[in-house]
Formats: C-alpha cells, structure tokens, sequence
C-alpha cells in the first residue's frame, strides 16, 4: 500500500476571486491563498470545477497560478487544472501552467464525447509526456459521463509522472483496491469520503469545503493519523452538516463557496437566494462552535 503523498494531504480546490465587474481578482485571489495555506492547507488546486474553469481564459488561468505563486511562495504545492475535452488544447495549458509556476497537474477525463478507454488512456498519457509536471488524473464520471476505468488506472499508473488521483468515482470498493494495488496516491474529492478513503491508505482530499473551513478539515485527519479514530470520526462527523449543504443542495460548490466567501459568479453560474446564504452561514457557525469545544 503507498504511503506517498507527492502534493501534502490536506487540498483545498480554491474559487476565483472575480471583482464586481467580473474581471478577474488577483489581489483577492492572493490574499486568500496565502490565508488557506496559514489555516492548514498543504496546497492549493487552481483552475479547477471550484475555480469555474470553463468560464475563464487561457490567459486569466496562468494569470491566476502566477498571482498565487507569488502570494504563498515556493513552500505549499500548487497544481493547476488543464483539463479539457480536447488533448492538444489540454497540452498546450499543461506547459501554460508549469510556465506560471505550477508544481502539479489535475486533468479531468475528457467530457462530452465520452472517447473509450484506450482513447481516454491516450489522452492523459499525452498530457503526461507534454511536461515534466507530475500529474494528479481527476475521474469524475458524474460530471464527465466516462469513467477511468480500474483497469485503466492501472496502466495509467506506471507511467512516471503519473502520480496520483482525484477520486470522484463513487466506487469505494475500486477505490480501496486501487490504493492497495498501486503506487497512486489517492485523493478524496468528495467531502463525506475524505476519512473513510484516508483510513484504508488514501492521501488526503483535494476539498471545496476547505475554502470555508480548511482548519477543520485538517483536524479531522491530524487526529486520525495520531492514532485518535474515535476523535477523527467525531471531528469529522461535525464537518458533515456543512459539507452536505454546500455539496448536495442542488447547487455547484463554487457558488456555495461564494455565499459564504462572497463575490460574484460568472454565467451561466447564479449567486446563491438567501435563504441559502443564510443557511450556508448557519452551518458554518456552529461548526466553529463545534470546533471551539473540542
């Protein structure tokens, strides 16, 4: 069973602060990077579903992980998000990103076409071969309608800079077999599974909760690997309440990150009613409470 964690454990995929005219917010970007990372986060993840990719530039992108950079300095990882539904496009954004000062990437399986295995191997195999940056594989069959199939993984895994996995898959069992049979370094990317994977080997979790919350995300695996299960479980079950109304409330975790962080969205997105914001902000309270009494 691997036990590397090539990015830290603790990951927050970080929003994208844009002004009230809808430009892009460095200023705003940096001052809240550098605040994650002094609240607990090993490393950030830009560009990402959290970070509305699919609504920003090229150029905003690398404008983006090099405003970072700078703001929380060579220390705390930084990967970036390239993915696209287009290898050669996700390529060019690979080396776009380590020019910026990207030390990772995520790429998604591509989306919509939905390729077969053998293509969609090829595709992050090209992306690997594009750079020198290691690559974290973001399999998300709910958003991308294809699944990086275990066998897949499999091979995807001896490739060398292929180092680990955004887990998205809903399948605990492929996952859990996956950690054990590879040399992947397995991230969480759904907040109620971000303990039970790290249990069974995982790495840690790439989070949007830890946006809002990344000192209590990390409470929950400090106590864990302090041998305190029955305090991790406990930690963990007080972040639940959160997690579920920013992550399963019918809206994308980017505009519930926004309500609690404030700023705008960009379209298609909507900013969240407020009796949602309310609630959001409700949660988060007593989980600092929570958090308080511990």
């Amino acid at each position: 069973m691997s036990t590397e964690r090539p990015f830290g454990r603790a990951l927050c995929a970080m929003i994208t602060p844009f002004s009230s005219s809808g430009a892009l917010d460095l200023d705003r970007a940096g001052e809240l990077a550098a605040r994650l990372v002094a609240e607990g986060c090993d490393g950030l993840v830009l560009n990402g579903t959290t970070g509305e990719s699919p609504t920003t530039t090229d150029a905003e992108k690398a404008a983006l992980v090099s405003a970072v950079r700078a703001a929380i300095g060579p220390g705390p990882s930084l990967l970036a998000g390239v993915g696209t539904a287009d290898t050669r496009h996700t390529a060019e954004l690979a080396r776009q990103a380590g020019k910026a000062g990207a030390d990772g990437l995520l790429v998604v399986t591509p989306y919509y076409s939905r390729p077969p295995q053998a293509a969609v191997e090829a595709h992050f195999l090209k992306v690997a071969d594009a750079t020198e940056l290691p690559v974290m594989v973001y399999d998300i069959p709910g958003r991308t309608g294809t699944r990086v199939e275990p066998a897949t993984m499999r091979r995807l895994a001896e490739h060398p800079r292929i180092v680990a996995v955004k887990d998205c898959s809903y399948d605990f069992l492929a996952s859990a077999r996956l950690v054990a049979e590879t040399g992947l370094a397995y991230y969480s990317g759904c907040e109620e599974l971000n303990l039970p994977l790290y249990a069974v080997g995982g790495a840690g979790y790439v989070s949007t909760v830890a946006n809002v919350a990344p000192r209590q995300l990390r409470a929950v695996l400090d106590a864990f690997d302090a041998g305190d299960t029955a305090g991790a479980a406990r930690l963990n079950a007080a972040t639940l309440p959160l997690a579920e109304l920013m992550m399963a409330s019918g809206l994308p975790g980017t505009v519930t990150a926004k309500a609690l962080l404030g700023g705008p969205v960009r379209e298609p997105l909507q900013p969240a009613d407020r009796e949602t914001v309310d609630g959001l902000r409700g949660a988060l309270e007593a989980l600092c409470q929570a958090e308080s009494v511990v």
